[in-house]
């Protein structure tokens, strides 16, 4: 099953696996499942590094190619077809990045991986909880 991750559920499986579930563990760690990354992903993680809230050690490039060798994924890409999902996606808020990412999911038919109750309550997706 093709899995995307979401900004903060691929953070904590390189940071602080202790946040991931065990069958969302489980879910990173197996070679059935494909994980898929949005770049809107990458660009959240560069504004939290910016702000101080994540650090990336021992630079921003340094250390996103040790993470993608850590936890390989394939990259979605950012289409027209999703930014146009992105506007009609039933969210219940504006947050551009995950109007990105749900309509990513969306569109790829992939499932989310999230502990973000905002996108679990989005009945246009596939969810698969953090909890």
């Amino acid at each position: 099953m093709p899995l995307l991750l979401d900004t903060h559920i691929w953070l904590w499986g390189l940071l602080d696996p202790d946040k991931l579930s065990r069958q969302i563990r489980h879910a990173l760690s197996s070679r059935t499942d494909e994980l898929r990354l949005s770049p809107v992903s990458v660009w959240e993680t560069l504004v939290l590094a910016e702000r101080g809230r994540v650090t990336l050690e021992p630079n921003t490039r340094n250390w996103l190619n040790k993470a993608m060798s850590l936890t390989p994924v394939v990259e979605v890409p950012v289409t027209f077809d999703v930014a146009m999902a992105s506007r009609s996606i039933a969210l219940e808020h504006q947050d551009p990045a995950d109007r990105f990412i749900a309509a990513s999911a969306k569109v790829f038919a992939l499932t989310l991986v999230t502990a973000d109750e905002r996108l679990l309550r989005c009945q246009d997706i596939d969810v698969l909880p953090n909890r």
